[in-house]
Order: C-alpha cells, then sequence, then structure tokens
C-alpha cells in the first residue's frame, strides 16, 4: 500500500506515567522496536507551511520515506521504500525522486531538490493491539531532549478517543495537548541553534 488514511491520538507522559502504562497493559511481552527518523524541509518551511512533513524512517532494516499531509480523516500518509544507498543519499541531500511520494510533493508544488536534511530523531517503542487500536509507547531521543508518549492508532476516531481516555483514566494521566514528533524535532532543533 502507497498510501493510507492515520487515525492517531497521542499523549506526552512523564516518565512515571509511561512506566504505569507499561504495568497497565501487557508490554512486558512485546519486542521493543528501534526505528529512527530522518527529516527533511525546505529552507522557506514549505511543508511545514502546508501542513505537511517528510521522513525517513529505518525499521527492522527497511528504509521508508514518507510523506504525511493534513487529511479531514486524519493524516494522508504517502510511502515509498528506499534501498539502504537511496536513504543515504537522502541523508546526505543527494536526493532520488520515489514516484508516490514525488508526486505528492509536486501537488504541493515544492520540488524534491528544494530538500534539505534537517537531522534525525532515534524512538524505543513498545506496540500491542488492544480493543481494536494499536497501543505504542514510544521514549524518544533527538538533540539534547528525551520523551515519553502514549499513541493510540485507531480505525475511526470514536475508537481511538475511547482507547485513549480509557488508558489515560486507568493510569491516572491527565490529558495533554501534544505535538507529534516532527514539530517536538523542530522545536529541539530551534532551541540547539
Amino acid at each position: 500500500m502507497t498510501q493510507e488514511i492515520e487515525i492517531e491520538f497521542k499523549n506526552l507522559l512523564m516518565e512515571e506515567e509511561y512506566n504505569k502504562v507499561y504495568q497497565y497493559l501487557p508490554f512486558k511481552s512485546v519486542e521493543l522496536i528501534e526505528q529512527t527518523n530522518y527529516y527533511f524541509e525546505t529552507e522557506d518551511l514549505l511543508l511545514k507551511q502546508r501542513g505537511a512533513a517528510l521522513r525517513i524512517r529505518k525499521k527492522n532494516d527497511q528504509w521508508t520515506l514518507t510523506l504525511k499531509q493534513p487529511h479531514e480523516e486524519g493524516l494522508l500518509e504517502t510511502h515509498d521504500s528506499l534501498t539502504d544507498q537511496e536513504a543515504n543519499l537522502w541523508i546526505q541531500n543527494q536526493f532520488v525522486e520515489k514516484p508516490e511520494t514525488s508526486r505528492q510533493l509536486n501537488e504541493l508544488g515544492i520540488a524534491i531538490s528544494d530538500l534539505n536534511y534537517l537531522g534525525s530523531l532515534t524512538t524505543r517503542r513498545k506496540e500491542l493491539e488492544y480493543n481494536g487500536s494499536l497501543v505504542v509507547l514510544d521514549h524518544s531521543l533527538y538533540y539534547d531532549q528525551e520523551d515519553y508518549e502514549l499513541e493510540v492508532e485507531a480505525p475511526s476516531k470514536q475508537e481511538g478517543l475511547s482507547v485513549i481516555q480509557e488508558i489515560l483514566e486507568a493510569c491516572n494521566i491527565p490529558e495533554r495537548e501534544t505535538d507529534n514528533k516532527i514539530k517536538r524535532f523542530y522545536k529541539a532543533k530551534q532551541q540547539s541553534e
């Protein structure tokens, strides 16, 4: 599948809250996944202006280029697979056009040659199926920051909201307005400059 709609809910956690959720659901029994996101943007922040984000993610020795764009139901994600060599070229600002993401970037009026590599964010992730949704616990490291996050990916807004509220209530965790990883990455990058 090269495109999908992502419906997800997020809540930043304190380290002790992360541990509560870890105990509340059977996260001990699932494998820890380490993944790294490599972020790209134009000098004049055209992606950000259009509410979009572009990343390469390395997960389980697979490289995926993903463009995220606003969609009425959540986020439209467009994916292309990359080889090791293509991913390394991208990180060196030597961009290899890929069919699906290039088409979407063109629709946004963004030339691939205007992109720049910004940096990376590494996440240690645990994920499991729960009540029809994917529940994710993330511990992310970027610049001199680290954070903890609960994510729920669901087939509908109603189901996702129900699952995240149940977990937060059961673990006595307040709801927090939570930026996505790329926004948190941008803030940390600006603070480090």
